[in-house]
């Protein structure tokens, strides 16, 4: 083994790998192409590996068998919601879909889970009536607006 860690999740692409793995680089820092096999000169990559923020990947161009589902998502948690709002922004474009609390599916069919940090926050705090209620917030969102999260958790506009 050359040092490369001996387990990474792949995800299964039909002809998007190299393009999602692009993408993907480009929006989270810490993350890199680490290296791309071509077997055929003028064809889509077959593999693609990569870290995303350090967490290794490999993205495989298998053909259409097989397609992604949210049963398997990137989850990525973010500091604020100037974060949570790039990112989602970026991940929309070029047709994602919004799903429901934190979730979305982009335009390669990958599902993402952006999760600002307050969220595990209140949702684990010790307070359990404050974290029912932004609990209670939550599942109205799509993206996770920490504001309204907030007043929630601490019992704001409840009469």
């Amino acid at each position: 083994m050359n040092g490369a860690p001996k387990v990474r999740t792949c995800l299964w692409f039909d002809g998007t790998a190299e393009d999602a793995a692009e993408s993907y680089v480009s929006l989270l820092p810490g993350s890199a192409i680490t290296s791309v096999s071509r077997p055929e000169p003028h064809k889509p990559a077959l593999i693609v590996e990569l870290t995303l923020c350090g967490t290794p990947y490999m993205f495989l161009n298998g053909g259409p068998r097989y397609t992604l589902s949210p049963a398997a998502s990137i989850a990525v948690r973010t500091c604020d919601q100037d974060e949570t709002d790039r990112l989602w922004a970026a991940l929309l474009r070029g047709g994602g879909e919004e799903s429901q609390c934190a979730w979305l599916t982009d335009r390669f069919g990958v599902s993402w889970q952006i999760v600002p940090d307050a969220l595990p926050r209140m949702l684990g705090d010790d307070d359990r009536e404050a974290a029912g209620r932004a609990m209670q917030a939550m599942m109205t969102m799509k993206k996770i607006d920490i504001a309204t999260l907030e007043a929630a958790f601490r019992g704001e506009g409840q009469s």
